[in-house]
């Protein structure tokens, strides 16, 4: 399983729950998460995708915590099963 697979697998279930999975990139600040998921009533979440076993990068895990210590909250996610368990919280989450 390719990290592409699993990042259209996101896009594509966020879009059956009314939401948008943007490609996030920021010039000038790498290391950002890929995919900003904005759901209905608000609730965003910034989300790095990665292909299953493999691990953010030490920029990316800064990027990562400049983001949460804004209050944002920010997922790693590395499988299809993830994706699906990003989706069950969120529903509930309604």
């Amino acid at each position: 399983m390719r990290e592409r697979d699993i990042e259209i697998y996101l896009r594509d279930e966020v879009k059956k729950i009314k939401g948008r999975a943007y490609k996030f990139e920021s010039p000038g600040n790498a290391g950002v998460p890929d995919r900003l998921v904005i759901l209905p009533g608000g609730r965003v979440y910034f989300v790095e995708l990665k292909a299953p076993g493999k691990k953010s990068r030490p920029l990316q895990i800064a990027q990562q915590k400049k983001i949460a210590s804004l209050g944002c909250e920010v997922l790693e996610i590395d499988s299809l099963q993830g994706v699906d368990e990003f989706i069950a919280k969120v529903c509930e989450g309604k």
